[in-house]
């Protein structure tokens, strides 16, 4: 039996809050300890976890990105689209909540001051890179991490364990990219951890909201051109 439309939106949901509450909460809770290095592998580690938790039941996309790309690429049905994204969405903000309650349990804990991981740009970007370059980068990171993802998840494609590679995909991302913007390549990790902060991080979460969708999309079209030359080869 197909798991039902709920089914599939709870476990977006969850899987969303994972990524989000440890991904996020090794920058605020451990980045001091385990650096740039540790956060990347961190979040590419809860993508491969939950790819093998809920890959089987909703295709384990936890980044509206990813859903809308299989949505245009009609890999996805268009009743699943929405239901998938406002999953996500509120599983990123359950996400930040919960990782908001456990930071604050440490007496000198600022949100102000420490963040929740929230994305940025300008002085607000780890090493302060400009909104052009935060632009660029989350809109080549996200169509990058897209073809990886179709390639990955291609009926075409004989190669197993494709989560391993998506995860990986995605810690290499966040190695390169963390310096830029803290690296999003996804509106649902970007929006719950920016509702708590507020100020800088919601003026600037459109960036982190429009440039991974676009990416996804020349993504997924970029995946759809080289695959249908496999299929004539």
């Amino acid at each position: 039996m197909k798991p039902s439309l709920l089914q599939k939106c709870l476990a977006e949901f969850f899987g969303t809050f994972v990524l989000v509450l440890m991904g996020c909460g090794s920058a605020v809770l451990a980045g001091s300890h385990v650096g740039f290095l540790g956060i990347s592998f961190a979040f590419g580690l809860s993508v491969v976890g939950m790819a093998y938790a809920i890959g089987h039941v909703s295709g384990c996309h936890i980044n509206p990105a990813i859903t809308i790309s299989m949505w245009v690429t009609r890999k996805l049905p268009a009743a699943d689209t929405l239901g998938y994204v406002v999953a996500q969405i509120l599983g990123g903000i359950v996400g930040a909540a919960v990782l908001y309650f456990l930071a604050s349990g440490k007496a000198d804990y600022s949100l102000a001051a420490n963040g929740l991981g929230a994305n940025g740009l300008g002085d607000a970007s780890p090493d302060h890179y400009s909104l052009a370059t935060g632009l660029v980068a989350e809109f080549v990171f996200t169509c990058i991490f897209l073809v990886v993802v179709h390639g990955s998840t291609s009926k075409n494609n004989t190669t197993p364990i494709a989560g391993l590679g998506i995860g990986l995909t995605l810690t290499l991302i966040h190695i390169v990219g963390i310096p830029l913007t803290g690296v999003s390549v996804n509106p649902a990790r970007s929006i719950g951890p920016a509702l708590f902060v507020g100020g800088q991080a919601l003026k600037d979460l459109w960036v982190f909201i429009v440039a991974p969708i676009a990416g996804g999309l020349l993504g997924g079209a970029i995946w759809k051109v080289v695959d249908s030359w496999k299929q004539r080869a």
